[in-house]
């Protein structure tokens, strides 16, 4: 695939032997000329400046300067590199000239081959800090009246510990310490994971959320059922203690007793025994 459809610019057709009449035209002047996508790029002492530029304006029919811009390379000596774009109206073509300086050296102001570089110079100025010598009118343009530093820098800081306003009072910017107020801020020290049991700031207009139905309640307990007592069985003697020395320890027993308490007994005093007499009657009767 070509270069031609790669790139979106509009093509600017290449002038044959233009490098070279620039060489032979500009001499010493000139440390470098790239000839790259459809452009040409002449880089040119800083001090040669001018003298350049009028070359190219009254031999070479460049007649206008359509813009000047700045390029930050904070690894060089010379970190600044200013290009200068001019526009050849008769024959259609532009060319692109560029000078390095860092932020002491100034560079020679063009005010006067083109008055429009004045407002150009003070754009590269505000961003850069590139300063021009013999611009009559150097002074900030797009950044605001007291403001430090240089925002297009590559080391310009982003963030720091002041902050930047338009002072009504004193009509310039200012510059004051950040202030980070905590009177208005409460604090609930809850636990993230339980929630806040108050309305956050927005909540309210949220739709609320349906109230979830309430469990049904438990079933009645049912009482318990009585606890059956396991009759007791007797399977052989030995689960009741009985059996034939039981039997005799039993009866010792019983006779050691009758005998106490005969012994204890008066004498005359003993109770007809209806049992004996009976069984003795029939004993005779028979």
């Amino acid at each position: 695939m070509s270069a031609e459809v790669l790139t979106s610019a509009p093509r600017i057709a290449p002038i044959e032997g233009l490098a070279d009449a620039l060489r032979a035209a500009l001499g010493a002047s000139v440390i470098e000329i790239v000839d790259a996508h459809f452009e040409l790029t002449v880089l040119v002492e800083r001090d040669a400046l001018v003298d350049v530029m009028v070359t190219l304006r009254d031999r070479f029919a460049y007649q206008q300067l359509m813009e000047i811009a700045g390029a930050d390379y904070p690894e060089r000596a010379e970190r600044f590199d200013v290009c200068y774009h001019l526009l050849s109206v008769t024959k259609n073509h532009r060319l692109r000239v560029k000078v390095m300086t860092d932020e002491d050296h100034a560079v020679p102001s063009v005010t006067q081959i083109w008055p429009v570089a004045g407002w150009l110079e003070r754009e590269v100025f505000d961003m850069y800090g590139v300063l021009f010598e013999g611009n009559t009118d150097l002074r900030r343009i797009l950044t605001d009246y007291g403001f430090r530093g240089h925002p297009f820098r590559k080391d310009f800081p982003l963030t720091g510990y002041v902050e930047l306003r338009y002072s009504e009072e004193e009509k310039r910017v200012v510059y004051e310490p950040v202030k980070l107020a905590q009177d208005f801020r409460s604090f609930d020290f809850m636990s993230p994971w339980e929630g806040a049991q108050y309305v956050l700031p927005g909540d309210e207009k949220a739709p609320a959320a349906p109230t979830p139905p309430a469990p049904p309640p438990p079933p009645p307990a049912q009482p318990a059922a009585p606890a059956v007592a396991t009759p007791k069985t007797t399977e052989k003697p030995a689960d009741t203690g009985a059996g034939e020395p039981a039997n005799k320890a039993a009866a010792k027993r019983s006779r050691a007793k009758k005998a106490e308490a005969e012994a204890v007994k008066p004498a005359g005093d003993e109770a007809p025994r209806p049992k004996r007499a009976r069984r003795k009657a029939s004993e005779d009767k028979a």
